[in-house]
């Protein structure tokens, strides 16, 4: 009793001054129970887990911390600058949100503000959220699966037939015998080294009784210096290589160092993740070499615009979408090119990643590498220096200046130019810009002899006169002659185009809709958070990289090939697979996202994914694994009982009948008829084409075609223009080199037969193979076919190819004894080994075999 009454009197006392009775502060909003339903109810239809405009999602505090491509979308405990308040509020300077539909009350906006102002705290135990097709298949860890029990283990011959036995079994498909030796042989000269084997070779497989023949052609084939050429095609098709800058004017480049060092590492053996880091920042290794700066010529195989009056630094940014969405595709798989406008619509990417992703490219320059030595430099340098005195003293004496030659030009009329030499006329007739510096020379010489007649007709003016001009015309040839033996012994400047990482770093934004003129909030290099985080194990050690700065191409490199990241393996074995059995394991091997096609035999990839890993990154070792496999050492001979259980051979109970590339096309024909060069690299080599392939691009080409070795080199080494290659390419359905290239398309048209039957280049090799027919293949007729057969599809003709091949060749005789000029159409200027009649008779009989679908398909 006595303390109630103390507590109430208590209470009952004034309090004392200045103190008021404060009722306790409101918790701040909790998220999930208060702020949550507003976002539901106006924002997460644009914003939620199946749409995310502007990549900005709002269905859980921490995405809304996260924020989207125009930065955070709030700032913890300062509403008034967060952008979410700012545009549900429809500030001047932003679009109003949600722009359909009922704004948010008063009260509304203030529980917003409240929370955010509260510091926008995340509730305790909220869950990560999941983006969709975080758990696809692909953006697991590889995982090596046990090699599975089989029911006919005396069929397998290496671990990869395990995989593919044990499905066939599980469908009742028994696979298909193994080819016979001579289609094996041809198999894997075609696939290993894109040249068929000779007659000699042949036989000399056919007469190996050894128990490991097979091995042995192909140690001897990897070990080939042609087979970095025929693998080399495959990546430089990745690497989108051409010998030109694309766009419009398409002028030349010098970048052939890098096709000869992806040759060079191949033939080598270089670890595919050397291989990588070296392509990808090379240039950013310690103590980086000239060839590891080449290397990263992978990435400046991008177009260059040189338009007037464009914007260059749209096509720069052009340039570094392509390199990010080229590293995206190649090693990745993944189609984030998709990202640079927007989210992903199907796979777990975001365009803020995208960003991240070609942050890693927006800091490099794009400078040209020169490769002389220094001796060469400081003679060079010499020679110029003369050059540069001789030129000094011409033009003291003629006056001539690019102003003069440019005037002469505009001022030449209709009539005039007829009088011109052709070629100087053909030149005249590119735009400035798109001329050769060989073309501009050979122009100013023209121009010089022009010029020249000024003096010689001075001296028709008087005595003094003559004598005066004559002077002049006489010291102007002098002068001429000494500098053209002067650039005849100047070094040829070799160069190549490489990347440099800048000492001052780009800022890089996200580009709004992907306008690169719109940016968005500012990010730094990262990698998809749906794959393993980018952790550098050691600091760049190279010295232009400071310790803390920011991720560079060098971390992105060591990334894709650590072993853990889960795609660069899979992507590159299903790319070895590719190769040799016509698709995939995966068909969509530039999409191992969720739109992809499944792996037909997952648990294989996994297995040559990890052992690609294991036998230290060797494409070698990979190459032999695949070949000596019973899978692929398969008949290829169509199956009546697959047409309907697996008409399109995805269980590989055969192997594929696969027509060659366009280069090897040229290659095999080169081969067979004996016309072969086969040195490795240089420049790009000009064989024939038709005339007129140049006649619908913007800025007209200069094709001559090569006289001697060069005529003859493999396909791998032919001058490649953008705007227009050449025809013997495209027909044969060779990319443009525009963009990466993973997978090439084969069709089967009319122009294909034509152009193997009427094409200059192949009409060389039908007469080089009828003179080789001619004089090796002894003196009847049976001799002759057998040699014919075996130099072009590596067998013996059958009975019935006999009869149909000597009854070609009787009628050609026959018709060509009324036909002189067909006759010597078809010899040319070939030499005669024969009567010629009978020499053109082989001529038609070796175009019909070049024709032959056999001849130009891997069966």
């Amino acid at each position: 009793m006595r303390r109630f009454l103390l507590v109430s009197l208590v209470a009952l006392l004034p309090l004392p001054a200045g103190a008021e009775a404060r009722p306790s502060a409101p918790s701040p909003p909790d998220f999930n129970r208060d702020v949550k339903p507003v976002l539901a109810k106006h924002c997460i239809n644009c914003h939620g887990p199946d749409k995310q405009r502007a990549s900005l999602r709002l269905d859980s505090a921490s995405a809304v911390r996260t924020g989207g491509t125009s930065g955070p979308a709030v700032v913890p405990g300062k509403s008034a600058d967060s952008r979410l308040v700012r545009m549900v509020l429809g500030e001047k300077d932003l679009k109003a949100m949600p722009p359909k539909g009922p704004r948010l009350s008063e009260g509304e906006v203030t529980l917003l503000r409240r929370w955010i102002d509260a510091g926008a705290p995340i509730p305790s135990g909220e869950t990560t959220i999941t983006r969709a097709g975080a758990t696809h298949w692909s953006f697991q860890p590889v995982v090596r699966p046990a090699e599975p029990r089989v029911k006919n283990p005396g069929w397998r011959r290496n671990p990869i037939d395990a995989f593919i036995l044990a499905r066939l079994e599980k469908e009742g498909i028994r696979p298909s015998p193994e080819a016979d030796r001579i289609t094996l042989l041809r198999r894997l000269h075609l696939d290993l080294i894109g040249i068929p084997p000779t007659p000699a070779e042949v036989d000399s497989a056919l007469n190996d009784k050894r128990e490991d023949w097979y091995e042995r052609v192909v140690d001897r084939l990897l070990a080939s210096p042609h087979h970095g050429e025929r693998w080399g095609r495959h990546w430089l098709d990745q690497a989108r290589y051409a010998d030109s800058n694309g766009y419009s004017i398409d002028s030349a480049r010098s970048i052939w160092k890098y096709r000869d060092w992806v040759v060079a590492a191949l033939n080598a053996d270089k670890p595919f993740d050397q291989f990588t880091i070296e392509q990808l920042a090379g240039d950013l290794l310690p103590g980086a070499t000239p060839e590891q700066k080449i290397a990263t010529g992978f990435h400046r195989n991008t177009q260059i615009n040189e338009e007037g009056g464009i914007d260059k630094e749209q096509f720069r940014v052009e340039a570094i979408v392509d390199r990010t969405n080229t590293t995206g595709s190649v090693w990745l798989g993944l189609t984030v090119g998709c990202c640079q406008c927007h989210d992903h619509k199907f796979d777990p990417l975001s365009q803020k990643e995208y960003y991240q992703f070609y942050a890693f490219f927006n800091n490099s320059d794009d400078p040209k590498l020169n490769l002389l030595t220094s001796d060469v430099v400081r003679r060079r340098a010499a020679l110029q220096t003369e050059l540069k005195g001789l030129r000094g003293r011409l033009f003291a004496v003629e006056h001539l200046n690019d102003d003069t030659l440019t005037k002469w030009e505009g001022g030449l009329t209709a009539d005039s130019r007829k009088m011109l030499p052709k070629r100087i006329q053909t030149i005249i007739a590119i735009a400035p810009n798109g001329r050769t510096p060989r073309q501009e020379s050979e122009l100013w010489t023209a121009y010089r002899r022009v010029d020249q007649i000024r003096h010689v007709t001075g001296s028709f003016a008087g005595p003094f006169a003559t004598l005066a001009n004559l002077h002049l015309f006489g010291t102007r040839l002098q002068l001429e002659k000494q500098i053209a033996q002067t650039e005849k012994n100047l070094p040829a400047a070799v160069t190549t185009m490489v990347l440099n990482e800048r000492s001052t770093p780009r800022m890089t934004h996200i580009q709004m809709g992907g306008d690169f003129l719109r940016k968005g909030a500012l990010v730094s290099p990262g990698v998809p958070g749906v794959l393993p985080e980018l952790r550098p194990l050691t600091p760049n050690p190279s010295p232009k990289v400071a310790e803390g700065r920011k991720l560079t191409r060098l971390d992105l490199a060591r990334w894709l090939v650590n072993g853990k990241n889960p795609l660069t393996g899979r992507v590159a074995v299903n790319r070895f697979w590719q190769q040799y059995f016509g698709q995939g394991l995966v068909e969509t091997d530039n999409d191992f996202g969720t739109q992809g096609t499944k792996p037909s035999h997952p648990e294989l990839l996994d297995w040559l994914a990890d052992e690609f890993v294991r036998r230290g990154w060797s494409m070698k070792e990979m190459h032999r694994l695949i070949v000596t496999s019973a899978t692929y050492r398969q008949s290829s001979q169509v199956r009546p009982d697959l047409r309907t259980i697996d008409p399109r051979n995805l269980l590989l109970a055969r192997q594929n009948r696969l027509r060659l590339e366009a280069e090897v096309v040229r290659d095999v024909s080169l081969a067979t008829s004996g016309l072969l060069v086969q040195t490795l690299g240089g420049p790009g080599v000009f064989p024939p084409q038709p005339e007129g392939v140049y006649s619908l691009t913007q800025v007209p080409k200069n094709w001559i075609a090569a006289i001697g070795p060069d005529r003859y080199r493999r396909g791998l080494y032919t001058y490649f223009w953008r705007s227009a290659p050449h025809p013997g390419l495209t027909v044969f359905d060779a990319p443009d080199a525009t963009a990466a290239c993973t997978r090439r398309n084969r069709s089967n048209t009319p122009l294909q037969a034509l152009t193997l039957l009427n094409d200059e280049a192949s009409l060389e090799c039908a007469r080089a193979l009828a003179g080789r027919i001619l004089t090796e293949g002894g003196k009847h007729d049976d001799e002759r076919l057998r040699l014919a057969f075996r130099a072009t599809l590596a067998r013996e003709p059958n009975p019935r190819e006999k009869v149909i091949m000597q009854t070609l060749l009787d009628g050609q005789r026959e018709s060509l004894r009324e036909d002189p000029k067909e006759v010597r159409s078809l010899l040319r200027d070939s030499t005669t080994v024969a009567e010629p009649i009978e020499q053109a008779a082989w001529v038609q009989l070796a175009r019909v075999l070049l024709n032959l679908d056999e001849f130009i398909t891997r069966e």
